[in-house]
């Protein structure tokens, strides 16, 4: 069998790669290390098919280094101190070794640590490849023994270029017309070897007529969107979920669900965070948030999909289009870091049940007013430990019902300083 045209294709330069401008532009990291001749222990951080392995090879070929690829994925630390006892005999005779590892947030903590000391050597000058973002899967140590590139997915005009890229190496045509090229570049959604795989299938697959967008989505399969269930892009989705609702830009927050739904994300996991939202930054300005949420999700578990998903839209809107405070988690942090720093300071006794004589004697219960019994339904009586005072931990904002809550604490707030005023301690 022959190779993947992707691999055929895949240029031996550094100059010959399409897109990353960023790193391979003029003052990029990777264009510094090339003009220098000089290489640095690199991590390429970066999505499928943007190039990472590209990269590497070329970056090995700029200088002449023997290039030494390994998958963390089938190899352990074995592989590893094989692959340092070569580099050394290839140090011995004068060559040097470009060490690249694909996936090597794979590596466990033990794996990781096993490079440092051929890093710190200079026996290999070592690349590693990830999906994952380095800061959260890679050590400390490594991490500071390395540079970082960022690679981003592949632009459309990027891909259009390697089209034509393909059609010169190969002497074919591809058979669509310029909308289904267009087509093609916005299904690859920035993965070159998902570009090229499906370039080398319309090539070999003898259409006899050029094909329009809607006869390309029936011919190949789209690329499935990037986002794994526990990764970077699973939480930056759901940031951007979060965030949007915040900023009240509830078409954002359509959006950015929408790409979770469709790329498999998990309804459940979805609908407890905009029920957490509901009551995290609406909170008490429209307190309906939260019974809408809760309401939503039974809906969604008692329809399913695609019927329920109506009921996940509405609950986006709502919660978008709603009032924003965290007056309610607030005075939450505020009322447990106090709780943390008292201890255990007993309640006011006026406050506390007398079931025994005993306690009634000691003064359990003793001033203690039943606040319905009042004129104004308020008694404005201490709940606070005597020796803390009072305190203030929620403070409702001018927005929404939280505006109506407002009104009615400094209401009360007047009525417990004129009974205070009045009480006969003060007289």
């Amino acid at each position: 069998m022959t190779r993947p045209l992707a691999d055929l294709m895949r240029p031996n330069q550094i100059d010959d790669i399409v897109g990353q401008t960023t790193l391979l532009g003029e003052n990029g990291l990777v264009r510094r290390m090339v003009d220098n001749k000089k290489l640095s222990n690199l991590i390429l951080w970066g999505p499928p098919g943007c190039g990472k392995t590209t990269i590497a090879r070329a970056l090995a070929n700029s200088v002449d280094m023997d290039f030494v690829p390994m998958s963390a994925v089938f190899s352990g630390t074995a592989d590893i101190k094989k692959a340092m006892d070569a580099a050394r005999m290839n140090r011995d005779i004068g060559r040097n070794t470009l060490l690249f590892i694909d996936e090597i947030h794979r590596f466990n903590k033990t794996q990781q640590d096993t490079l440092l000391p051929y890093l710190e050597d200079g026996t290999v000058v070592f690349m590693g490849a990830t999906t994952e973002n380095p800061s959260f899967n890679l050590n400390n140590a490594l991490l500071s023994r390395c540079h970082v590139g960022v690679l981003q997915p592949l632009a459309s005009e990027d891909l259009l270029t390697l089209m034509s890229r393909a059609e010169e190496f190969t002497s074919k045509k591809l058979p669509l017309d310029n909308d289904a090229r267009i087509h093609l570049a916005q299904m690859a959604d920035g993965d070159a070897r998902f570009l090229l795989n499906t370039v080398e299938y319309l090539f070999n697959a003898n259409f006899k007529t050029q094909l329009s967008p809607d006869a390309l989505d029936s011919a190949v399969q789209k690329r499935a969107p990037l986002s794994d269930k526990h990764g970077d892009e699973h939480y930056n989705l759901i940031s951007a979920v979060h965030k949007s609702l915040r900023a009240s830009d509830t078409d954002a927050a359509l959006y950015w669900v929408a790409r979770m739904m469709t790329s498999g994300q998990d309804p459940m996991y979805i609908f407890r965070r905009l029920t957490r939202f509901a009551v995290e930054d609406v909170g008490l300005a429209d307190p309906n948030a939260l019974q809408i949420a809760i309401s939503a999700w039974n809906a969604y578990e008692r329809l399913g999909s695609p019927e329920g998903d109506l009921a996940l839209t509405q609950l986006v809107i709502y919660l978008g289009t709603a009032p924003k405070s965290i007056g309610n988690y607030r005075a939450q942090k505020a009322a447990y870091a106090a709780a943390r720093a008292t201890g255990s300071l007993m309640p006011p006794k006026n406050i506390l049940n007398a079931p025994t004589k005993m306690m009634h004697e000691m003064g359990y219960n003793a001033g203690y007013v039943y606040d319905p019994d009042t004129a104004t339904g308020f008694s404005g009586q201490n709940c606070f430990p005597e020796s803390m005072g009072r305190q203030k931990y929620y403070f409702p904002v001018e927005r929404g019902f939280e505006r109506e809550i407002k009104k009615r604490l400094e209401y009360w707030d007047s009525l417990r300083e004129k009974i205070n005023k009045n009480s006969p301690s003060n007289n």
